[in-house]
């Protein structure tokens, strides 16, 4: 039978991505040579080939999501692999490739807000594309890290940053769970609530964050089950709830508003 193509992917990824983030994380494959997985950039070190396959196979674009202010390159109806079977891509799962409603909801109240994070350290955990490091360093954020274990994301937040005419800010592609802990004055983390030992894991290390340097967390999740089944949920302070763009809901499984949590332990 043949594998579905990323448009099923799409739809139905939030309830898979946890099994594959660890297997990414037994792969090895956060350790890539760039610094001990620190990466700073830009577009004209990227590995040639990379970046053409990249471009080639990724559609720049702004429409369909709470943030029309920010272009990213991400896979559309219009790219070839869309279509595709699943396993026809080469890589390692793209889910760098999709806008996820938290990580919208989170840029658009950085966006929105951007007293939060001016003149702020900020680190964006769970970068994917890279949209709300990206919504931070726009607002007058002062050091942004973003945060993934999938190196391609890396390269495809570089894409990005010049695509919104900022200088790459530093990405980090190791598992920072399992790094010391640095002071951040604020973290942001869209979508991460899919799997309950990662949320676990998570509760934890922004707890310790929070009682150590006082960081600020603020949390994007559109009502994931996984997320409002955990106990985290007594430590939160909704702080806005976004309706969802159409193509958005279309993506997501008809999920239709993602909200901003402030985490309070």
């Amino acid at each position: 039978m043949a594998s579905p193509g990323w448009r099923t992917f799409a739809l139905f990824a939030t309830n898979q991505c946890g099994a594959f983030l660890k297997a990414m994380r037994s792969s090895g494959l956060s350790s890539y040579p760039w610094g001990h997985g620190l990466w700073r950039g830009t577009g004209s070190f990227l590995d040639p080939e990379m970046k053409a396959f990249l471009e080639e196979n990724t559609e720049v674009t702004s429409s369909g999501s709470l943030t029309p202010e920010i272009r990213l390159r991400l896979l559309t109806p219009r790219c070839k692999f869309w279509w595709e079977r699943a396993d026809l891509w080469p890589h390692s799962d793209p889910y760098w490739a999709i806008y996820w409603p938290g990580g919208q909801a989170l840029s658009r109240y950085l966006l929105d807000n951007p007293d939060i994070v001016r003149g702020k350290s900020v680190l964006d955990l769970g970068s994917g594309c890279g949209a709300t490091a990206i919504a931070a360093k726009m607002s007058g954020a002062s050091r942004v890290l973003a945060n993934d274990i999938d190196p391609i994301a890396g390269m495809a937040i570089t894409l990005n940053c010049e695509l919104n005419q900022l200088n790459p800010f530093p990405i980090l592609t190791k598992n920072i769970l399992d790094l010391e802990q640095d002071k951040w004055d604020l973290i942001v983390l869209g979508d991460m609530f899919y799997d309950e030992d990662l949320a676990d894991s998570l509760h934890r290390w922004l707890k310790d964050c929070f009682w150590t340097h006082r960081t600020q967390v603020l949390i994007g999740d559109p009502g994931r089950p996984q997320f409002r089944g955990h106990s985290i949920q007594h430590q939160l302070h909704k702080v806005v709830e976004y309706s969802l763009p159409e193509p958005t809901r279309q993506e997501n499984n008809g999920l239709t508003t993602s909200t901003v949590w402030d985490f309070q332990p």
